[in-house]
C-alpha cells in the first residue's frame, strides 16, 4: 500500500473515532513485510521540525534489508543509511546509521565515536568494551545507531573539520541530538511507536558524546555508559600539549626516549605490584603506589650521575623534570568550563606510554606532528590549530594559554561538558555508569575522578549514588592494557534503567589473548585487594577494599 493510501485510511479512520467518542490512540501501520517496510523507508524525508537543533531536515538515502547468514550474526534488519543536512550552506552534511531489527525488544541505543569523530558509526558491532562472549545490541533487538559527528576526517588528529563553525558545534555537543531526532522520526516510520528505552553508550569522545547525552540532552535518553570520557576536550588536550611541552623545552632536553620511559615504568611496577597482595603485573592499590614511589624516589635511584643524560640506564635532571611536570596537576590560568586544574598523569602510578601512546621517537617533534611524535601531542595540536587559533600553520611549541584566553574559554563552551548539570537527567530518572582504567596514558584516570567528585559536590552522597556509579579498573589503559576490560555495560544500563536495581559487583573479563582472567570492578574510592587465597586470575580471590 503507497503512504498517500495508508495517510487517507488512516485520517478516515481516526475522523470516525472522533465523531463516535471513541478514544483515539497512535495507530501502528498495517502489517507490512519486512522487506517492504523496509523499501518503504527510502527517499524518506524528514523535517527540520523533527530535529530538536538547527538543520534544513534530514533524508534516508539507502534502506536494505539485512538477512541472516554465515557474514550477518546480528539477525534481520533494515539498515538505513542517510544525511542530516545542515543549517548553513557552507558546513558539511552528518552521515548516519539506524539499523531496525524485523524482532524489535522495543529499546534502542546509540553509539559514540572516537578521536576527532569523522567515520560513520554504523551500530552493527558490539558497544563500547561489551565482551565478544555476549550478543552485540543489534542482535538483541535493540535499534542500534550511530553518525559520523557531523563531518568526514583522516587518520589521527585531522582538525581541519574545526575550520568551519556549525561543524566545530556538531564535534562538540549537537551531533548527540541531531543523530537521535533523525532516528527516532525513522524508528516511529518503522514501527508505528517510539521506543520504551534509549540508552547512549560510548568510549573516548564516544564516552564525552555520553555524557553530552545526559547532560544536555536528558529527556531523550534512560542511561549512557561512559567509558574513559573525553567530557573536557579544551582541557584534556591543553593538558596533551603540556606533556609534549614538558618533553620538548630546552631543545628537547626533557624528551624520555622508549628504553628511558621502560627504565621508569619498570621501576613503578617493582615498586608497587605486589601492593594489592598478588605479584600479577597488575597494580591495583594506587594510593599505596603514591606513597611508595614519587619524583623523589626517581631522583634518588634512577638519576644520573652529576645530572647529565649519560644513557638508558638513568634520567638526567632534565629527564625528571620533564616527569615531574607529567605527573603534576597542569593549570592554564584561568578556568575552562569551571575548572581551573587538569589532574596529573599517571605516569608514576602504572600507565606504561608504550604502543598507540608513546612519547615519540624523536626529541623535536615536527610541525605538523606526525606518528614519530607522542599521541598526546598530536592531540594537543590539532586542537591548538583548528579549534582555538584556527591556524593550521600555528606551531603548537609556541602556544602560551593566556595570549589565547578568550577564543579557549569559548572553545571549553562548545566541546567541554564539565560544569553542565545533571540534575534534570537524575530528577527524570536516568542512569549513569562511568569506567576508567588506571593505566590510561590518553585519557588520565583523574581526569575521571575529577568528573565524579564535582558531581558528588553538586549531588551530595545521599544523591549521587541512586543515578551514578564509578568503576576505576586496575590494569585497563584506553580500550586496551595489561588487563584489556570488557563487561557488558548495556545489560547492567538496562536492568538499572527497568527495574531500579543498582549494578552488584559487575565483574570484568580480561580480553587479552589467553589470558581469561576476571576481576571485580569496584566503585571509586577502593580498590580490589587479592585475599591470600585462591588463583589470582580469578574476580572470586579479590575483595574491594576502601582506600
Amino acid at each position: 500500500m503507497s503512504r498517500k493510501r495508508i495517510f487517507v485510511s488512516l485520517a478516515v479512520t481516526t475522523w470516525a473515532n472522533v465523531l463516535s467518542g471513541t478514544a483515539v490512540h497512535a495507530a501502528a501501520p498495517p502489517e507490512e513485510s519486512p522487506a517492504g517496510a523496509c523499501a518503504g523507508l527510502a527517499g524518506m524525508s524528514i523535517p527540520a521540525s523533527k530535529i530538536g537543533l538547527p538543520t534544513t531536515g534530514a533524508v534516508v538515502s539507502t534502506a536494505r534489508l539485512v538477512l541472516p547468514d554465515s557474514s550477518n550474526p546480528n539477525g534481520e534488519f533494515c539498515e538505513v543509511r542517510g544525511f542530516i543536512l545542515p543549517a548553513s550552506t557552507d558546513a558539511p552534511k552528518m552521515e548516519f546509521e539506524v539499523n531496525l531489527p524485523t524482532a524489535w525488544n522495543r529499546k534502542a541505543v546509540q553509539f559514540g565515536g572516537g578521536g576527532f569523530d569523522g567515520v560513520l558509526v554504523t551500530g552493527l558491532g558490539h558497544a563500547a568494551l561489551q565482551p565478544d562472549s555476549v550478543r552485540n545490541p543489534l542482535a538483541q533487538g535493540y535499534v542500534t545507531l550511530g553518525s559520523d559527528g557531523g563531518h568526514k576526517g583522516t587518520a589521527g588528529f585531522d582538525g581541519s573539520f574545526a575550520l568551519n563553525d556549525e561543524a566545530l558545534l556538531n564535534f562538540g555537543q549537537q551531533s548527540v541530538k541531531k543523530a537521535h531526532d533523525a532516528a527516532m522520526a525513522i524508528i516511529t516510520a518503522r514501527y508505528g511507536r517510539a521506543p520504551k528505552r534509549f540508552y547512549f553508550i560510548g568510549a573516548s569522545q564516544g564516552g564525552h558524546e555520553a555524557l553530552d547525552a545526559a547532560a544536555r540532552y536528558p529527556a531523550d535518553y534512560d542511561g549512557v555508559v561512559a567509558s574513559y570520557p573525553a567530557y573536557n576536550v579544551t582541557m584534556l588536550h591543553l593538558g596533551s600539549w603540556n606533556v609534549g611541552m614538558a618533553l620538548y623545552e630546552n631543545g628537547g632536553a626533557g624528551w624520555l626516549n622508549p628504553a628511558k620511559t621502560k627504565l621508569l615504568t619498570d621501576a613503578v611496577y617493582a615498586a608497587c605490584d605486589s601492593l594489592d597482595g598478588a605479584k600479577d603485573g597488575i597494580i591495583s592499590n594506587v594510593k599505596g603506589c603514591n606513597k611508595r614511589f614519587s619524583i623523589a624516589t626517581v631522583r634518588a635511584t634512577l638519576r644520573c650521575a652529576d645530572g647529565k643524560d649519560t644513557g638508558d640506564a638513568c634520567l638526567s635532571d632534565a629527564q625528571i623534570a620533564a616527569v615531574e611536570k607529567i605527573t603534576s596537576p597542569f593549570r592554564p590560568g584561568f578556568p575552562i568550563s569551571g575548572s581551573e586544574v587538569f589532574a596529573r598523569w599517571a605516569l608514576l602510578e602504572g600507565a606504561l606510554f608504550h604502543g598507540p601512546s608513546t612519547l615519540g621517537s624523536r626529541p623535536v617533534p615536527a610541525n605538523p606532528p606526525t606518528a614519530a611524535d607522542p599521541l598526546l601531542y598530536n592531540a594537543g595540536s590539532g586542537t591548538i590549530k583548528y579549534v582555538i587559533t584556527r591556524q593550521p600553520g600555528f606551531d603548537p611549541l609556541t602556544f602560551r594559554p593566556d595570549e589565547w584566553k578568550a577564543r579557549v574559554q569559548q572553545s571549553g563552551q562548545i566541546m567541554d561538558v564539565t560544569d553542565v548539570d545533571l540534575t534534570p537527567f537524575r530528577r527524570k530518572g536516568g542512569k549513569i555508569i562511568l569506567t576508567h582504567g588506571t593505566i590510561d596514558d590518553f585519557i588520565t584516570p583523574h581526569n575521571s575522578e575529577a568528573y565524579y567528585e564535582r558531581q558528588l559536590a553538586r549531588h551530595g552522597k545521599a544523591n549521587l549514588p541512586s543515578f551514578m556509579r564509578f568503576y576505576v579498573i586496575p590494569g585497563f589503559g584506553h580500550g586496551f592494557g595489561l588487563f584489556s576490560a570488557r563487561f557488558d555495560g548495556l545489560a547492567a544500563i538496562d536492568r538499572w534503567a527497568e527495574t531500579g536495581r543498582a549494578p552488584e559487583r559487575p565483574i570484568a573479563v580480561d580480553a587479552n589473548k589467553d589470558q581469561h582472567r576476571t576481576r571485580p570492578m569496584c566503585e571509586f574510592g577502593s580498590w580490589p585487594r587479592y585475599r591470600g587465597t585462591g588463583s589470582v586470575d580469578s574476580a572470586a580471590s579479590f575483595t574491594c577494599v576502601k582506600n
